[in-house]
């Protein structure tokens, strides 16, 4: 993720004698009439951005995110092409390039495949099943820290595992299913409330029992990212630490533009994280809470950063947009966190979603699979080579034993062959009512047995209980 290192200087209205009445304006002072314009004139502005080949996405820092501000705005990537040539739509290079074996390039880190997911979802693609090779849910689960549960990545980048919450909650299955286990979730929402600095906010680096960090200053991005990832982690708006984090940004309002104060002044970016932040959470941006004694809210902000372009500046200073400033500003807009599924092309023919509809024998591909047996939760990518279209539980699971990542999701399984139903796992065996039980993709539980058939990109949940 990109990130800039912000600090907060600016402190709230306070209010006066009781005698004394401070009026702030209740009404919003964007109309929903110039928040659309400003969002489609965006959205005009980024499909400029486009290469001749239909790609946003490339080596190096690259335009992808665009894909989420799109959506959001209701525009399908599947829409969006140049010179009317309808064949290199963003989408469709999109997806060759995360499908690429080359990507994401030879020192990846878990960011780089939770930007995938954020953006691929956006897309239409469903980020499981980019091709039969690349299944970036799997990819990200595969980052999991078994002795430090809850976070994706080194605990010290306190952004992996706050994207990893956005994108392994906010990427839903097609049918708008929840892909990963709330108890799965709720282990990294302990985390990120373990974060929380003194002032409610949070910054990139971990906090988590280190009281000096804990004491710093937040900053304004950061605190809109987390608090995001707590809300689309079923997280209400109504809790301690989500109301704390909105009282954070609240006291860092201009009041003079709506603007979010971070340590290089006021930015779009910035902006742009801390309204999707609130968007997330279904806290409106230009409420009472976010509308300052001068009547300005971050939305006004926003909508003044707009150059005739139809992009954003980065700076007020600035006198040229900039393409990431334009993104996040019209994912803002647009009403999103930081991605949101994709609207109904208009594109004759286009599908909503795009998909591998089955691995191909003999190229390995990843599976996730989450083994709960009731006290704790063990979730790791499984690599595996396919002999056909489809897979059995029996095979996922003998493979988990040594090509796992992490390692040790599975260490034992009876019966270890057949296609029978599973009495044990890891030791803990079956008893009366209370055995394994196996759901793919947020389904309905059922018997595990070894010959449960597993799909390409399947998210495949096995759950000790009655």
């Amino acid at each position: 993720m990109r990130r800039k290192p912000l600090t907060l200087t600016l402190a709230t209205l306070a209010t006066a004698a009781l005698t004394v009445v401070v009026a702030v304006p209740a009404a919003a002072t964007s109309t929903q009439a110039q928040i659309t314009t400003a969002r489609n004139n965006g959205v005009a502005y980024l499909k400029t951005l486009q290469a001749p080949d239909g790609s946003y996405a490339g080596a190096g820092l690259s335009l992808e995110w665009a894909f989420s501000a799109f959506a959001a705005a209701g525009t399908h990537p599947v829409d969006v092409y140049p010179g009317g040539d309808t064949t290199k739509n963003a989408r469709a290079a999109y997806q060759t390039h995360l499908g690429a074996a080359s990507w994401p390039g030879g020192s990846p880190v878990v960011t780089d495949y939770e930007r995938g997911i954020l953006n691929a979802y956006a897309a239409g693609i469903d980020p499981a099943r980019v091709a039969a090779s690349r299944n970036l849910i799997a990819d990200v689960v595969g980052y999991w820290q078994t002795g430090t549960a809850g976070y994706y990545g080194p605990p010290a980048n306190f952004n992996g595992t706050v994207f990893a919450v956005l994108a392994l909650a906010g990427a839903k299955t097609q049918t708008g299913n929840a892909r990963i286990p709330q108890r799965l979730l709720d282990l990294s929402v302990t985390r990120i409330r373990n974060n929380q600095h003194n002032d409610g906010g949070w910054n990139f680096n971990q906090a988590e029992g280190n009281p000096s960090q804990l004491a710093a200053p937040s900053d304004i991005d950061m605190t809109g990212a987390a608090m995001a990832a707590l809300c689309v982690a079923g997280v209400p708006n109504t809790d301690t630490d989500v109301v704390q984090a909105k009282t954070f940004l609240k006291s860092k309002l201009i009041n003079t533009t709506g603007a979010f104060n971070s340590m290089f002044g006021a930015n779009t970016d910035s902006n742009g994280w801390a309204v999707s932040g609130l968007n997330a959470c279904g806290i409106p941006h230009q409420g009472v809470d976010f509308t300052t004694a001068a009547g300005r809210t971050p939305i006004d902000f926003l909508r003044a950063q707009q150059l005739s372009s139809g992009g954003f500046k980065y700076l007020p200073s600035d006198t040229s947009p900039s393409g990431y400033a334009s993104i996040d500003a019209v994912r803002a807009l647009g009403g999103s966190g930081f991605t949101a599924a994709p609207p109904t092309p208009v594109t004759a023919g286009a599908p909503r979603w795009v998909a591998a509809s089955g691995f191909t024998a003999g190229t390995p591909a990843k599976i996730t699979l989450v083994v709960d047996n009731g006290t704790t939760v063990l979730p790791c990518a499984v690599t595996l080579t396919p002999t056909a279209a489809t897979t059995t539980l029996g095979t996922v699971l003998t493979a988990a034993a040594t090509s796992a990542a992490p390692a040790g999701c599975v260490t034992a399984v009876t019966p270890s062959s057949g296609t029978g139903t599973i009495t044990a796992i890891n030791g803990l065996a079956n008893t009366g009512t209370t055995t394994w039980k196996m759901s793919r993709d947020g389904g309905s539980p059922t018997t595990a047995t070894r010959g449960g058939t597993i799909t390409v990109g399947d998210v495949v949940h096995l759950r000790y209980g009655s």
